[in-house]
């Protein structure tokens, strides 16, 4: 779907922003770039549709190289979604939505009714908000709009660049649920850029982890957690991880089994003493463990029971 190949971005002062990408995203995958601060994620991402140029390799759409392809095309079949949610203030809601199906010379019957159906969709009744100005909106419904402005000419591909990253903690996760059930219906081709590892394992069917220019590691949200390439991925994902299991208990994770199955299958047993946290941190070296208390094997724990247990606790915000 989006190729890049030996891709790289070098500054005029010799700053090298992104060095040698080679990497696929799949038709209809979420696909979410993550990293420190400069790692080059943004950039990565701009490169896409052409807003920032390349300066080696190649990036394909479709095996067609970006290149090759009109601008104008380019960018009216890749949705945009910034931070900045930049909707126009002197149009309505409705226009605002409305301009990218315009300049492809819709009909405005067509444009009428995808309005409705993208406000509607994502909770916000077209009757009421429709015909309102972006300054009547909170900055959750003006972050919706941006959202399905993106989607309204039904482009093939969306780029969203931080785009809840200045909302605060209710508006964030009302809006990732609400791009969870547009990711199940509308099956998009979408790259996610984001700071946040919480967001990318609750969004990501895969994520990319770069640092200083280059990939880390790329793999699935449960990949990367139980599986971590080297010491910047267990500290990146692992660590931030680990903070939102502060709160678990060993019983939230405990799976009671028959004992004598627990024995065979697992090599390494720990006390029902031992914390969480050291639990979670052996859970790196080995696939599961058992628990023993007072002598006696009392259950076992698995990467896949953490990995489960904490994903719950993400798609509710906790």
């Amino acid at each position: 779907m989006i190729k890049f190949e030996n891709v790289s971005k070098r500054y005029s002062d010799g700053t090298i922003a992104v060095d040698s990408l080679d990497f696929e995203i799949r038709q209809g995958e979420f696909f979410v770039l993550i990293g420190p601060s400069g790692c080059g994620k943004t950039t990565t991402l701009k490169m896409i549709n052409r807003l920032i140029a390349l300066s080696d390799g190649t990036i394909s759409i479709n095996g067609k190289k970006i290149s090759e392809y009109d601008i104008h095309e380019l960018r009216w079949n890749i949705g945009y979604v910034l931070q900045q949610i930049a909707l126009f203030p002197h149009m309505t809601i409705g226009e605002n939505i409305a301009i990218v199906p315009e300049m492809k010379k819709w009909r405005r019957e067509k444009i009428q009714k995808r309005i409705y159906e993208l406000l509607d969709m994502v909770g916000l009744d077209h009757e009421i908000y429709a015909n309102r100005k972006p300054i009547e909106l909170s900055g959750g419904q003006q972050q919706r709009v941006g959202v399905v402005r993106a989607l309204a000419a039904d482009p093939e591909i969306i780029l969203m660049d931080e785009p809840f990253s200045a909302l605060d903690p209710i508006s964030r996760v009302k809006l990732q649920d609400d791009l969870l059930d547009l990711k199940k219906n509308l099956k998009k081709t979408t790259v996610f850029v984001t700071h946040d590892i919480q967001e990318a394992l609750k969004l990501a069917d895969r994520i990319c982890i770069m640092n200083e220019g280059k990939i880390v590691q790329i793999g699935t949200p449960d990949e990367l957690v139980t599986d971590p390439v080297n010491d910047f991925v267990k500290e990146f994902v692992g660590g931030k991880y680990g903070k939102r299991t502060n709160d678990i208990k060993l019983e939230d994770l405990l799976h009671t089994a028959n004992v004598a199955e627990i024995g065979e299958e697992s090599s390494v047993i720990v006390p029902s003493s031992t914390p969480v946290q050291e639990i979670l941190e052996i859970l790196y070296e080995h696939e599961q463990l058992a628990i023993e208390e007072n002598g006696n094997l009392i259950g076992y724990i698995d990467r896949r029971s953490v990995m489960q247990y904490v994903s719950a606790k993400l798609q509710k915000g906790v």
